[in-house]
C-alpha cells in the first residue's frame, strides 16, 4: 500500500487541535463522506456519515467548553484489500454541561477517544469510534464502583503516549519492519487464553499496559499476569478476533514500523461463567467491543494502549450504565 493516506489523517486530525466549532464541522465534511458506516460506543452506535458531527461531535462541544484533541499515535497499514488509517489520544475541554447522564465537574476534563478508518478516494467510509467513558466517570467520581471479585483493578487516571514520542511520525514505515511487527503481536494473541500462558515471551520484563477505566492500567508482566488470567477465568470459552474459530474478526490488524493496531466490533467473544463487573454470571456468550495499540522494542513488546467499549458489554449482562445514572441523580 502507497504512503498517502497517514498525512490526510493528520491533517484532518490537526482541525481538532485548538476549539472551533465551524472548522470542526468543515474538517468532518471534508474527510468523512456522507454515507460512510460509522461506529461509535454506547450508546451513540451505528450512524452516518452525514450524522456524525450532530449526533457525536455536537453532543462534545454542548458539554465541554474549549473542546479539542491532542492525538499521540496515528498508524497507517493495509488488511483484507482495505486501507485503514488509526489514531489514540484525548479530547480535552472544560466539562461545563451534563453529559450523557454524568454530571459536569465544572472543571478540565480528558475522554480518551481511539479512532479508525477505512480510506476510499480520499475520505473515510467506514469507521469505528472508541471512547473510554468509564475513564472519565471514575475522574469525576460517578462510577457506580462494578467491580468483578477475582480481579483487581488497576491504575486508572492520565495514559501518556509511545515512550518514543515517534507516535505521529508521517514519514515512511519500512514494510519488513511493519510486517515483523505485525507477526509478533499476531502470534503473541495466539497465545491469550492457553494454559501455558503462550502470551509471556512476547512482552519486555517492564511492559506498560494501559487499559480501560474499569479495567485499569498496569506496569510489568508480572502485574499483568495478575490481572490477565483471573478476568480470563471469569469465562468457560475466551477468544478473540484473531484466531480461527472465533465468532467474532478483526476488522483491521495491521503493522505500521514499530507499532502494530487492531480492532474488531465486536473482537472478544467470552461465555460468562463467573461475576463480571458486578454483575452474575449470564452463561452466556458477551461479545466485546475491542482495541489495541502495541510498540514492540527489538523483538519485545513493551506498551499496549486497550479499549474496551464496557458500557455495551454491560448492557449485555443486563445492566443500563446510562439509565442507572440518570436514575440516580433523580
Amino acid at each position: 500500500m502507497a504512503q498517502t493516506n497517514k498525512p490526510l489523517y493528520k491533517h484532518y486530525l490537526d482541525a481538532f487541535a485548538h476549539p472551533g466549532e465551524q472548522q470542526f464541522r468543515d474538517a468532518v465534511a471534508g474527510f468523512i463522506a456522507p454515507d460512510a458506516k460509522m461506529n461509535v460506543v454506547h450508546p451513540f452506535n451505528d450512524m452516518s456519515g452525514a450524522d456524525y458531527f450532530d449526533t457525536f461531535i455536537a453532543s462534545l462541544l454542548g458539554s465541554f467548553d474549549g473542546l479539542h484533541r491532542r492525538d499521540y499515535l496515528l498508524t497507517e497499514g493495509g488488511f483484507e484489500g482495505g486501507d485503514w488509517v488509526s489514531s489514540t489520544g484525548y479530547y480535552v475541554g472544560h466539562f461545563k454541561r451534563d453529559w450523557l447522564g454524568i454530571k459536569a465537574s465544572d472543571a478540565l476534563q480528558y475522554l480518551r477517544v481511539g479512532e479508525f478508518h477505512r480510506i476510499e478516494n480520499g475520505r473515510s467510509v467506514e469507521a469505528y469510534i472508541y471512547l473510554d467513558i468509564p475513564e472519565l466517570m471514575i475522574s469525576v467520581d460517578q462510577w457506580p464502583e462494578l467491580e468483578s471479585p477475582a480481579v483487581v483493578p488497576g491504575y486508572t487516571g492520565m495514559i501518556p503516549g509511545p515512550a518514543t514520542s515517534d507516535g505521529l511520525d508521517l514519514s515512511p514505515r519500512d514494510p519488513v519492519l511493519s510486517q515483523s511487527s505485525l507477526k509478533i503481536v499476531t502470534q503473541m494473541l495466539d497465545g491469550l487464553a492457553t494454559k501455558d500462558e503462550a502470551w509471556r515471551p512476547f512482552w519486555h520484563e517492564n511492559m506498560m499496559w494501559y487499559g480501560p477505566g474499569a479495567f485499569g492500567s498496569f506496569i510489568g508482566v508480572d502485574n499483568f499476569h495478575a490481572f490477565q488470567v483471573p478476568f480470563e477465568g471469569l469465562f468457560s470459552h475466551w477468544i478473540g478476533g484473531s484466531k480461527e474459530g472465533s465468532e467474532t474478526r478483526h476488522f483491521t490488524r495491521h503493522g505500521d514500523g514499530n507499532y502494530v493496531c487492531s480492532g474488531g466490533w465486536p473482537s472478544l467473544n467470552a461465555h460468562q461463567i463467573k461475576p463480571f463487573l458486578s454483575q452474575p454470571a449470564t452463561n452466556k456468550t458477551l461479545y466485546m467491543r475491542v482495541c489495541d495499540w502495541w510498540r514492540r522494542e527489538d523483538d519485545l513488546l513493551v506498551e499496549n494502549w486497550v479499549f474496551v467499549d464496557i458500557p455495551h458489554v454491560l448492557l449485555q449482562m443486563g445492566y443500563d450504565l446510562f439509565a442507572e445514572i440518570s436514575r440516580q441523580q433523580k
